[in-house]
């Protein structure tokens, strides 16, 4: 039994007083001390604040913040899994209790789930896409699974769920981080899509399509997409279609600053930090179409990407609201809206039979979105780390 006591608990749902009481990883009671029994241990709140822990809907497990991302495809399995358990350990040390990784190669983010789980490594609960489906040469294509036409989709598809994914990705356009991939237009055609959203809900799998451009966000809105990532030319068709359509943005400030504010004399390569300036240039304008549209949003940071760290991921809910998010729609975001978005239903808030994934704080979440960024303690799925 674990008991977290002397703080108030915070979640949507309001601010109780506690303790919170977890037995076997589940939370068990709050606002009522335990009936029997001495807890096994003991922490102290010291007047903070009890929060869900942090889920993050974006990350790539294995990929590091290096300025050139590239570099990684020359590193082999093992390293990468050396690196993806570093990685997950300095995410779950700060506060992040779930991430979704949306592409790593082979089957590095499903067995990074399952070492986890396993207790062979320390982190959050993973929730795998295993690779990216994306058109032959196109974005990100050294770690994904190629794929052309409707069928050869169908098939890319069901090789990921067999493989143990939760979530299908795929590349609706080029991206920043791939050279000579084009950020505009589009990559998977509308027809390849709807056979990608076929395929993943004939299994009941969600899905997410990485988009920049206004016609790729469409396309992906259009085929049924769960979330859209990055949306960065979003505008206010694409987000009034967004809305209608119940679909998640994901929109991973944190990758596009990661880039734009170190540059090239950071050694991120020049044609990744042109491309990132022409989407900062347009990001803007997508926050307040998504705003104005109330579009639902999930916290996500594209963790991974140059200067971009796991360890890091709280920085997003102060970008979010420096772009005009409430520090209470950011809580939101990271975590009931993430915890539905990843199909979660049993974490992202502090009540009975919900998981105990939970952070003390200094302060409330919902009056200060930087609240996260040095979290006192952090329990993952009922275990002090």
């Amino acid at each position: 039994m674990l008991v977290i006591e002397n703080a108030t608990v915070v979640d949507v749902d309001g601010a109780r007083e506690g303790p919170v009481v977890v037995e076997n990883g589940e939370i068990t009671a709050v606002g009522e001390s335990p009936s029997a029994n001495d807890p096994d241990v003991v922490v102290d709140g010291d007047g903070g604040v009890v929060a869900p822990g942090l889920i993050d809907s974006h990350v790539h497990v294995s990929m590091d913040g290096r300025p050139n991302t590239e570099e990684i495809r020359r590193e082999s399995a093992s390293k990468l899994a050396y690196r993806a358990a570093k990685n997950m350990q300095e995410a779950v040390r700060a506060g992040v209790t779930t991430v979704r990784d949306l592409g790593s190669a082979g089957t590095l983010g499903p067995d990074t789930r399952d070492a986890i789980d396993e207790g062979l490594v320390e982190g959050p609960r993973v929730v795998p896409c295993g690779s990216a489906v994306i058109v032959t040469g196109g974005h990100g294509h050294w770690a994904g699974r190629e794929a052309d036409g409707p069928a050869e989709v169908k098939k890319a598809v069901r090789e990921q769920l067999k493989k143990g994914a939760e979530v299908v990705k795929t590349m609706a356009t080029g991206g920043v981080l791939t050279e000579g991939a084009e950020i505009g237009g589009y990559e998977m055609s509308p027809e390849e899509l709807d056979a990608l959203v076929d395929a993943a809900s004939a299994k009941g799998r969600p899905t997410a399509a990485h988009c920049h451009s206004v016609t790729g966000i469409k396309n992906a809105t259009r085929a049924g997409i769960t979330s859209v990532e990055h949306g960065t030319f979003m505008d206010a068709e694409a987000a009034a279609l967004m809305a209608d359509e119940d679909t998640y943005w994901v929109p991973t400030a944190s990758a596009i600053h990661g880039i734009v504010e170190n540059g090239t004399e950071a050694g991120i390569p020049d044609w990744a930090v042109a491309k990132a300036e022409d989407a900062a240039d347009a990001f803007e304008d997508a926050w307040s179409h998504a705003l104005d549209h109330d579009v639902p949003i999930a916290m996500g940071t594209d963790a991974g990407t140059p200067f971009n760290y796991h360890r890091d991921a709280a920085h997003e809910l102060e970008l979010m609201h420096d772009y005009g998010l409430s520090a209470e729609r950011a809580f939101e975001a990271a975590t009931v809206n993430a915890a539905d978005l990843l199909d979660l239903d049993d974490v992202g808030r502090v009540t009975e039979g919900y998981r105990a994934d939970l952070v003390v704080l200094d302060s409330d979440p919902r009056e200060d979105a930087s609240a996260y960024t040095s979290p006192r303690a952090v329990v993952a799925d009922g275990t002090v780390v």
